[in-house]
């Protein structure tokens, strides 16, 4: 390696810096759609022929501080918490870049050091 590549790796820290600055609210989970039978024997979800079970009802689940949570989401919202979640998958995303450009820019520059020495 060179130090034009460690200057390279640099400079995208510096990108990704910016990338992370463009991050708002972000949260993190999944979403799926959840389809309930509820307890009334007339409903038409308990109709033998032709059951229709009641729903879509959102559901976003994730775990916060090792804790498993999971919660309904109004249908209005749906979109906007499906943007908090590619939000924060961008930020894991662009965060364990830059941890493996500093460890790759460390251990070159411990190479580059060791050769000047010599």
């Amino acid at each position: 390696m060179s130090i034009c590549q460690i200057q390279k790796w640099k400079d995208r820290i510096s990108e990704i810096r910016k990338d992370l600055g463009r991050i708002r609210i972000m949260r993190p989970g999944s979403i799926s759609e959840q389809y309930n039978v509820c307890g009334n024997p007339n409903c038409r979800c308990k109709n033998k022929k032709d059951p229709q079970k009641h729903g879509p009802y959102f559901q976003l689940s994730y775990t916060f501080k090792g804790r498993s949570t999971s919660e309904f989401i109004q249908p209005e919202k749906v979109k906007e918490v499906r943007k908090q979640i590619a939000a924060y998958k961008k930020f894991k995303s662009l965060t364990a870049e830059w941890v493996e450009l500093s460890v790759y820019i460390a251990k070159e520059e411990k190479k580059l050091s060791r050769r000047i020495k010599k």
